[in-house]
């Protein structure tokens, strides 16, 4: 991406991942995050961590109400919220909206179909990947028509709402996003969001967005790092904590629990974690990871660092060093 025009840079977020850090830290990352110059902001939204090395799960809707009030410019994102299990898609409506009024704009709503790890916790199994996609679709039209105000009555496929209503809607809704991992979800995207998510660097992805219309809409990816000036202290965390991610969405939408991804990353090495995920304190190793995302097609990246008592080495680095880098992409 070339250098000049600010509309053409891409945008460097940070991650605010529930599952490696408390409530309070959390919000005093994201506040250290706005003041280090980061874009955005994204929170992911789980009820698990992947692995009990990670060791949190706090409520995420609260972590961002409190964010909301901490920070003045930062903008806010659910990365992201299932809308048909946990939540009803009526109460993710209501959440979506309050947050906005209490962020003054800055909020936008990721939604996804849910991983078997945060929402089992309700009962009533675990749909097949056809039927979430489906309780998605469903549920983004519900939470559009709460957000046009009056009152809503839908009786569906799979959802009831009768006779609901936000109170307290803000003068613009918050953008929904959408997570995509193949072509069924890229469809419902492209006709259905305002912008598109997702945590891989693959071409095909934004291509089949953009086919179902959603040419020139943002698009969100999701990269984690482990700056450590210790490489081998950053591997080893990155091994320790976040190996998880090597299996891919269609094995960690399924996987019930911590212990499950403990024994389906028992063969994982170090060296493979560190083949995946930029570790150390090397910048070009850095930038090449993001430049991934850039040559794809995507606009923002938001990054993940590994380890909750590790994110202020990691802002402070990335004020005074990395995000400068990442100005030049």
């Amino acid at each position: 991406m070339a250098t000049g025009n600010a509309e053409d840079m891409v945008q460097i977020g940070y991650t605010m991942m529930t599952e490696q850090a408390g409530p309070r830290d959390l919000v005093e990352h994201v506040v250290e995050a706005e003041r280090a110059g980061f874009d955005f902001s994204v929170t992911s939204d789980h009820y698990f961590p992947w692995l009990e090395s990670q060791g949190h799960a706090p409520y995420a809707w609260s972590v961002l109400g409190a964010a909301a009030q901490a920070t003045a410019r930062i903008p806010l994102m659910t990365y992201v919220t299932c809308p048909t299990t946990r939540y009803h898609p009526a109460v993710v409506a209501q959440k979506a909206a309050t947050l906005q009024l209490l962020s003054e704009g800055r909020f936008r709503l990721g939604l996804g179909s849910g991983e078997n790890l945060n929402e089992h916790v309700v009962g009533g199994g675990w749909p097949s990947p056809q039927i979430r996609l489906e309780m998605l679709e469903e549920a983004v039209e519900i939470i559009r028509e709460l957000f046009g105000g009056g009152d809503v009555h839908h009786r569906g496929t799979h959802f009831e709402v009768a006779n609901a209503r936000l109170w307290d809607l803000p003068d613009e809704p918050p953008p929904i996003g959408v997570a995509v991992s193949g072509k069924r979800s890229c469809s419902l995207a492209g006709r259905l969001a305002d912008l598109v998510i997702a945590t891989e660097p693959e071409p095909e992805l934004i291509e089949a967005f953009d086919r179902s219309g959603g040419r020139g809409k943002p698009r969100v990816g999701q990269l984690p790092v482990c700056y450590d000036p210790d490489r081998e202290a950053a591997v080893a965390r990155a091994h320790g904590q976040f190996r998880w991610a090597l299996g891919g969405w269609p094995v960690n939408a399924e996987l019930p629990g911590p212990s499950g991804f403990d024994g389906a990353t028992r063969y994982v090495t170090p060296e493979d974690t560190a083949g995946a995920i930029p570790c150390g304190d090397d910048v070009d190793t850095f930038m090449e990871a993001v430049r991934l995302y850039v040559e794809a097609g995507f606009t923002e990246v938001a990054l993940v660092q590994v380890g909750g008592d590790q994110q202020l080495p990691f802002i402070a680095w990335a004020e005074k060093t990395l995000l400068p880098a990442l100005r030049e992409l």
